[in-house]
């Protein structure tokens, strides 16, 4: 194989429609603008979401909720995945990250008290639920808040 030989594969390069250039183009005279109107005119384009001056969709239907800037997003961390860990690891979560447990700490990790436990750990956390401190307490592992 040599660079001549080299050809992009079919369908990825496509012609440019090179328009207004005479009726044989199929694309001539207007070049696809329509005849008249603010489209037809050279820099002439509505914004999107613009109805002709209709009320538009967006401004008809009603608004609902609100965002919540000060809400807190918490990485969430099953008990029973603590189980990867071995007996008397301090898990933490830059080791959950490591261990791609977590993909993102965003505002800290909460760990939460689905599954079973059977190692003896002690998790640094910034939040549990009830039920995830009990079991890590149950197995002889120890709870801190970060």
């Amino acid at each position: 194989m040599r660079l001549h030989d080299l050809h992009p594969a079919p369908g990825t390069n496509k012609e440019q429609k090179r328009r207004g250039r005479g009726t044989a183009t199929g694309q001539g005279k207007t070049g696809g603008r329509g005849q008249n109107g603010q489209g037809s005119r050279s820099g002439g384009h509505v914004r999107p979401g613009f109805e002709g001056g209709q009320m538009p969709l967006f401004r008809i239907l009603p608004k609902r909720g609100f965002t919540n800037i000060f809400a807190k997003e918490y990485a969430e961390v099953k008990i029973q995945d603590l189980n990867k860990f071995d007996d008397g690891t301090i898990v933490t979560p830059e080791l959950l990250m490591e261990k791609r447990i977590v993909k993102k700490l965003n505002d800290g990790v909460k760990v939460l008290g689905n599954g079973e436990l059977n190692k003896k750990l002690t998790v640094k956390a910034h939040k549990f639920t009830k039920s995830a401190i009990e079991k890590i307490e149950a197995a002889g592992g120890k709870v801190e808040v970060i």
